[in-house]
């Protein structure tokens, strides 16, 4: 594992760590925010940040404007890149698929299933090498995300009942199988066989009984992916079905960019935090 930079900030360290990965089979970069109350030598709470399409470890890094928030509430903030890269691993000219696209699965078909194995990555390698190099308790986890990576966020959630404290999400693709985004992805990397796209689309899994104690979403109403790939309407339907607390926060005004995010980041985080202690 290899440090690129260590950077002071807010009394705690920002890292950006580059490291081989054994699920993608190529590098993989992330970062991870470490507060002044685990650099003292206590483990701290860790959130998980699952970001969206076309963006990498830095998007969030530097836009996301959590690192004032976590160093407060004591939280370590973990931020993965969104798909493998680099020589040999298959990317496509189109934003919304190959490289900076992974969606947060492990692709079945190839060529994309020799490395396109993200939801392994996210899921298993990652915390794994966390949890053996920082001072994470792993304990007291939250996920939260944006976009594609609010789509993972809640799937890795959904799927994986007890690890997570607190799950949040800005903007998700909710019901992936429903929008063009998740259409296209989820049919490249997995097949056409619906029945395995069901286990990557949040909204699908509650309706096949997987469940969450409480959720957090944000949704900017001004949004220009809203209607087309977002749909949160899908999403409270399928909550208020099963009898999850969801909190669905239409934001007017908001779009989709790090503006919308860096607004309600630390929203999120005492959220987390409330959750974490």
């Amino acid at each position: 594992m290899d440090t690129l930079s260590v950077t002071r900030a807010h009394g705690g360290t920002q890292h950006v760590v580059r490291h081989a990965s054994r699920a993608t089979g190529t590098d993989m970069t992330f970062s991870v925010f470490v507060p002044p109350a685990a650099e003292a030598g206590a483990p701290c709470p860790v959130v998980w940040y699952l970001s969206g399409l076309t963006c990498t470890h830095a998007n969030v890094t530097e836009k996301g404007e959590y690192r004032r928030a976590c160093a407060e509430l004591g939280l370590i903030f973990v931020a993965p890149d969104t798909s493998p890269r680099g020589e040999g691993v298959p990317d496509d000219p189109a934003y919304d698929f190959g490289q900076g696209a992974g969606f947060y699965v492990d692709a079945t078909q190839a060529p994309y299933d020799a490395h396109y194995r993200m939801w392994t990555y996210v899921a298993e390698e990652l915390p794994e090498v966390v949890a053996a190099a920082f001072p994470a308790d792993m304990a007291r986890q939250g996920i939260m995300g944006h976009s594609m990576g609010g789509h993972g966020a809640l799937t890795v959630a959904l799927r994986h009942p007890g690890r997570f404290r607190a799950v949040s999400a800005f903007a998700p693709i909710v019901a992936p199988s429903e929008v063009p985004w998740g259409r296209k992805a989820l049919g490249r990397y997995l097949g056409e066989d619906r029945t395995a796209w069901r286990r990557h689309d949040a909204v699908a899994l509650i309706e096949d009984g997987a469940r969450l104690s409480e959720l957090l979403v944000d949704q900017g109403a001004a949004d220009n992916f809203l209607e087309t790939e977002l749909q949160p309407c899908r999403l409270e339907k399928a909550c208020a079905e099963a009898g999850i607390d969801l909190t669905l926060r239409m934001r007017p005004g908001y779009d989709h960019s790090y503006y919308f995010i860096s607004t309600f980041m630390e929203d999120h985080l005492r959220w987390h935090a409330a959750r974490l202690r």
